[in-house]
This record gives structure tokens, C-alpha cells and sequence, in this order.
């Protein structure tokens, strides 16, 4: 199949990101009510969702969404953002303000996540032709949350944790994308984040040992993470980190006919399930909508299962509302765990009502073990350097260092053939290491969190932005 490119064509989205130019393009779309969009949520029935519905809707669960911030005032979020904090330095204390290169992008994950939709106000009767004055009319109440226009989510009666950060353009707040990462999964541990929604990739498997501390607080407390694959039409041929980390759920894509989504997904032996990739929609802050593409969406419908499971069954453990995602999933691609589709694609109403056997194993891995093997035991928090006081910070992580060779010692200094022939040897082994280093940087880059790489507008809605 060919891959087909879309480009952006709006100067707002046009900034070029470390692995790939953003994918998909701003365009205009015809008027269009709120209800309109609602009625665009295929993958509610699809995914089985609604069914999954006559079992839990997600109450009492808090989901915390690591992204660019969400819009808690957008009409389909009243109510359902609890809590919040910035990580990046330059966005709101409570993340609610959009930072970054993509700034819709985490108002759209919260509204596809948890969205409750929204009442669209009656509008007034049209004056009367009769001189009778006309009646006052009531005063304006708040609607309540929810109704039935807009966005609702996977997990509509869940909560969000707003966590924002800086990522994919240089920082104003000065912090690194290996500060932010890790600082934001500990706070959503430690302020009850059952699930944790990470829509953010990369174009590297590895990730910084910075992050490896983070990731196994978060396993250790019993937190369901999901992140999403990436695209292959931002660069991502291969799943990147975070959603390589061992124990994560990472969440691949698929097109609107439920097959492996060309543009909007990757591969990987990390997919642990795929879901619905195109043709998604999705609020954006201001109140507005649009449609949208990518694992950034994919990620989102699968943690509201999450969601729904951990409110159904509060008790059980991350490991086994993973596994009961994974193992209810219908097999697609070669029999069994693919890299392109993993255990298959998602099925929600299984999810929370089949009969699933217990495990104490993720069926994905753990990153206890992994840094057991990998890391040489050492589960120490790493060390990190000040943060330097420049202005802005870049998407990108620290170069490695490079040692610097000393010159072997001269004929003229009398010492024996072999010491010189020894040094000689010496220098050019370092010289070489060298070069075999800078090589493997150049092929493989710093594991970088983008926006871009996962997901990417396609069309809003004029009418309706303020």
C-alpha cells in the first residue's frame, strides 16, 4: 500500500520536529454542530465501548494525562479536571494552560478520554408580533455536566490530571525533556493516578536512565501506563520510547476499516493492542472541535478502558487490567502477538465482561527486570545536573561525551619499542571508539518525547472556536 504524505499547510502547525515534519493539515471545515461531532465517534460502538458501558463508566478513577495541558473549561471537560500541575516551567500550575508545539494536543486526548459532552442552551423565542409585553424570561442556570452534544469520552465518568509540559520546540521554561518526563509520571503517582495516558513519542527505542527511576516508581505503585506507538508518517517506522519501556501498554493504530493504519501507526514487539487510529475527532481549547489522527488517539481509548476496569474491579492490580485488555483483544495480523498489531485489536466490551484467568506476570514486561539485567541492579534515583539558567531549553538530550585521546609518547623520550608500539596501539583504539560512538548517536537519536509523532489535525471547526 502506498504511504500516503499529508502535509500541513497552516504556519501555526508548521514546526518541523526532531524525526519528521509534522503530519496532516489544518484545513476548514463546513459548519457543523456540536451533536454533529458526536455522531463522528465511531469507535464507541466499535470498540465495543457502549456495551462496556452496562458494566462502568469509569467513576472514581483518576487518569492522568502527560501532555501539552488541557482546556478544562472546554464545554465536555466542566468537572472532569481535578487536578493538575506544570512540569515544563512555563505552563499553569494547575496544567490547564496549552503549551508547546501543539497546543490543541492535550485538550483533545482529555476530551476522547473522559469527555462528558455537553447541553447545548435552548435559544430564546423570537419576539412576539403582539404589543402584550413579553414574558421575563428565567434567570440562566449552569447546566450540568454532560449532556448530549460534543465530545464524550471512553470513560465519561472518570477524572483527569492535567500534567503539562514543554515538548517538541525549544522550552521557555528552561527544563529538558528528560527532567519533565520523569518528574510528571511521579507526580501522577503520588497525587492518585490510577492510569497514566502518555500520547507523546519518539523516533528511538531507548530513553534516558533518567526516566528508568520514574517508570518502575510508577510500576511499583500499581499504575496502569499507556502510551502510543507513534506514526509512520512522522517518522516513526519503529515504536519509540516511552512506549518501549517494559511494562507499558502501548497502543499501535488502525484506519477506518479496523486494518493496520498505513500513516498513523508503527510496529514493534512492544504493541500490546491496537486501536482505532483515523478519522477521530476531538475538542480542542477554546471550545471548540476537530478532526484528528494518530496513536495520540489510539493511546487515549485504551486508557479509558483502563479506567472502566479499574472502577469496576478497584482491587485489581495494573498487571492484571493489562493482561485483561491484551488477552480479550481480537487477534489480527499472523496468529497470535504480532509487532503491527500486538495481541490484536482492542475489544472493550470483552475487556469488562469476559471470564479472564489471573496472572502475577504483565503480560508486556516489567522495567524492575529490565533495569535488574540492563542497569546492572542499580535502582538508584540517577543524578541529575543543575538546570542551566539560558532562557529556553531544546527538544533534544544531551549529546554524549566523547573521551579525548592523549598522544602516545615519542621515539625522542628513549623508552623501549614497546611502549611506544603499546601507546601507539592505545590511540588508535580510542580513535576508533570514538568514531563507532558518534556513529551510533548519528543512527540512533536521543529518545525525545514529540506531539508530532503521534497524532495531527486534520480539520476543525471555524464556526465554533473563540
Amino acid at each position: 500500500m502506498t504511504l500516503r504524505h499529508r502535509r500541513t499547510i497552516s504556519a501555526a502547525l508548521a514546526t518541523t520536529l526532531a524525526g519528521g515534519a509534522l503530519a496532516g493539515a489544518l484545513l476548514s471545515a463546513p459548519a457543523a454542530n456540536a451533536d454533529a461531532w458526536r455522531d463522528k465517534e465511531y469507535w464507541l460502538k466499535e470498540s465495543g465501548v457502549t456495551n462496556a458501558w452496562q458494566v462502568s463508566k469509569g467513576a472514581g478513577v483518576k487518569v492522568a494525562i502527560i501532555d501539552s495541558g488541557v482546556d478544562g473549561s472546554h464545554p465536555d471537560l466542566k468537572g472532569v479536571v481535578v487536578g493538575g500541575t506544570d512540569v515544563s516551567g512555563a505552563g499553569a500550575p494547575n496544567g490547564q494552560k496549552s503549551i508547546g508545539a501543539k497546543t490543541e494536543h492535550g485538550t483533545l486526548v482529555a476530551t476522547m478520554l473522559a469527555g462528558r459532552g455537553h447541553t447545548t442552551p435552548t435559544p430564546p423565542p423570537s419576539a412576539s408580533a403582539s404589543a402584550s409585553p413579553a414574558p421575563t424570561p428565567p434567570t440562566p442556570t449552569t447546566p450540568p455536566a454532560g449532556g448530549p452534544d460534543g465530545i464524550t469520552g471512553v470513560a465519561p465518568e472518570a477524572e483527569i490530571l492535567a500534567i503539562s509540559t514543554w515538548l517538541g520546540s525549544p522550552n521557555p521554561g528552561g527544563k529538558t525533556d528528560q527532567e519533565q518526563i520523569p518528574e510528571a509520571v511521579r507526580w501522577a503517582v503520588d497525587n492518585g493516578a490510577k492510569v497514566i495516558n502518555i500520547s507523546l513519542g519518539s523516533t528511538s527505542p531507548d530513553w534516558p536512565q533518567s526516566w528508568d527511576a520514574a517508570f518502575l516508581y510508577a510500576e511499583q505503585k500499581d499504575v496502569v501506563i499507556v502510551a502510543a506507538a507513534g506514526n509512520r508518517v512522522g517518522g516513526n517506522v519503529q515504536v519509540g520510547a516511552p512506549a518501549t519501556i517494559p511494562g507499558v501498554l502501548t497502543v499501535a493504530g488502525l484506519d477506518g476499516e479496523g486494518r493496520a493504519s498505513v500513516d498513523s501507526s508503527s510496529q514493534g514487539i512492544s504493541i500490546g493492542v491496537a486501536a482505532p487510529a483515523e478519522k477521530l475527532v476531538g475538542g480542542i481549547p477554546g471550545g471548540s472541535y476537530a478532526e484528528w489522527a494518530g496513536t495520540s488517539g489510539s493511546a487515549p481509548i485504551v486508557s479509558g478502558v483502563a479506567a472502566l476496569i479499574r472502577s469496576k474491579w478497584p482491587e485489581m492490580s495494573a498487571t492484571q487490567v493489562i493482561n485483561r485488555i491484551v488477552s480479550t483483544a481480537k487477534d489480527a495480523g499472523a496468529p497470535g502477538k504480532d509487532p503491527i498489531y500486538g495481541y490484536g485489536i482492542l475489544n472493550a466490551e470483552a475487556a469488562l465482561k469476559n471470564d479472564v484467568p489471573t496472572t502475577s506476570t504483565n503480560p508486556l514486561g516489567s522495567i524492575a527486570d529490565w533495569i535488574r539485567v540492563h542497569r546492572r541492579g542499580d535502582f538508584s534515583e540517577p543524578s541529575q545536573a543543575p538546570v542551566a539558567s539560558p532562557t529556553s531549553a531544546a527538544p533534544t538530550l544531551a549529546d554524549p561525551t566523547v573521551p579525548v585521546a592523549k598522544a602516545p609518547a615519542t621515539v625522542d623520550e628513549a623508552l623501549p619499542a614497546a611502549v611506544v608500539i603499546g601507546f601507539g596501539a592505545l590511540f588508535v583504539a580510542l580513535v576508533a571508539g570514538a568514531a563507532i560512538q558518534l556513529r551510533r548517536v548519528l543512527k540512533n537519536p536521543p529518545a525525545v518525547p514529540e506531539e508530532a509523532e503521534t497524532g495531527a489535525l486534520l480539520k476543525v471547526d471555524p464556526t465554533a472556536r473563540k
